[in-house]
């Protein structure tokens, strides 16, 4: 088992992050934000990202069909969209709510779309003929999140529910018993978003306290603690391989992350599946419910991890950013024109830092693109390298300071035995 680490850092949105999630086949990200946009970030290096335009307010949620061929978005503006996620941008545009609408979610064969919404309200649309079909009425209160706390999240198997709460909690549900499994209080801020990794054995939770952490299902206990955000962090999700996490926040920063703790050898596998068979193991997730609600709070310590104190430089190099999918008339089925925008003097400023440009910088450069890319990879092996060995001192530190609190303890013992004697 290995450590998660850093791969990307994105910058490009101008507010807070509401939403991420990745592309099934991995290869892509998309983002919300509150500054009006989605975008989508390619990970093949070198390649562009693509902002879409269409929203007159702030974007709350993003999330692609289970196709990957359309990307669906809600908004404060009271709308949802349907985006084609290339360039060309072209998005239709769905209009029943009367009030900001806080998620949107496909239906498990992406012929659905779920919003909910301000106004109290459930609206389930049809996705291929771009039709309303009905609402769900029964909330008193906003609905924040359809799949009402916080945030809701299914396990891969659909026996279990987690959710976040503006407590500081995190409690996972057994629905078909209708019983409390698992209760966490490992925050000191609200629980923004969550995720389950596609094993069922991990659990990722987003708050405002700033920090990403990681749960162990299986040992229920709080395994890592990421640090990096400045300021709350609002949104989180496993790529659906497990392979990859991103996380995003109101500092408009968005990380994406190698998992690493979901590699076991055989013998781990065997020993954790064992848990499941014997009666007196800790409760699983896909477990019947244990005899009692299972606590667990933040008493174990956990492994700190803070990139941008490990690394001088986790971001990587800002990609051409292509403004597209602007829209011009408000017809409910509008496909809009692909348009690329220009550079304007305000995106050449230090503080964006996007370039938005059709050939590479290397290209420019006059170097050969078979030298740029081994000097990346040299590049990114150093990084990982001093990242480890960063990690490496932090739990020397942390054993050397539980050695000194031990050997303390111990002559406390042996003062108490001699008082005794």
């Amino acid at each position: 088992m290995e450590d998660p680490a850093l791969l990307r850092h994105f910058k490009g949105h101008k507010d807070a992050v509401t939403s991420v999630d990745f592309n099934p086949d991995t290869k892509q990200l998309a983002t919300s934000s509150l500054d009006t946009f989605l975008m989508i970030w390619n990970f093949k290096p070198q390649s562009r990202a693509f902002r879409f335009v269409g929203h007159k307010e702030g974007v709350t949620c993003v999330q692609f069909a289970p196709s990957g061929q359309l990307v669906a978005s809600a908004s404060q503006d009271k709308t949802v969209r349907l985006w084609v996620p290339n360039m060309k941008g072209e998005s239709s545009l769905f209009k029943a709510h009367t009030a900001t609408v806080r998620s949107v979610n496909f239906s498990c064969e992406g012929q659905h779309v779920v919003t909910a919404s301000d106004d109290k309200s459930i609206k389930v649309w049809n996705v291929h003929r771009q039709r309303f079909l009905f609402s769900l009425t029964q909330h008193t209160n906003w609905v924040r999140c359809a799949r009402s706390v916080n945030f809701v999240d299914f396990n891969p198997t659909g026996t279990c529910v987690a959710s976040a709460g503006s407590d500081n909690t995190v409690k996972l549900w057994d629905i078909r018993m209708n019983k409390l499994l698992q209760h966490y209080q490992v925050h000191s801020g609200a629980v923004n978003s969550l995720s389950f990794h596609p094993s069922n054995n991990y659990l990722i939770t987003a708050s405002s306290d700033g920090t990403v952490k990681i749960l162990d299902l299986l040992e229920g206990r709080l395994v890592y603690t990421l640090h990096g955000h400045k300021g709350p962090v609002l949104a989180v999700a496993f790529s659906r391989s497990g392979e990859q996490f991103a996380s995003g926040g109101t500092d408009a920063q968005v990380f994406v992350w190698k998992t690493n703790f979901d590699g076991f050898n055989s013998k781990e596998v065997l020993k954790r599946h064992l848990k499941r068979l014997y009666p007196d193991a800790p409760p699983h997730i896909n477990d019947i419910y244990p005899r009692s609600p299972h606590l667990h709070t933040g008493v174990s310590s956990s492994i700190e991890i803070n990139p941008m104190f490990e690394l001088a430089d986790t971001q990587t190099t800002d990609p051409p950013v292509i403004d597209t999918g602007f829209c011009s008339a408000s017809n409910s089925q509008q496909k809009t024109t692909p348009t690329v925008s220009p550079v304007s003097a305000r995106r050449k400023t230090q503080e964006e830092k996007i370039a938005v440009t059709s050939c590479s910088t290397t290209e420019n450069a006059g170097i050969p693109p078979g030298i740029t890319n081994t000097l990346e990879r040299i590049v990114g092996q150093l990084n990982i390298l001093t990242q480890t060995v960063s990690i490496l001192e932090q739990r020397l530190t942390l054993t050397e300071d539980k050695l000194k609190e031990c050997l303390h303890n111990q002559q406390k013992t042996v003062f108490q035995i001699r008082q005794g004697e």
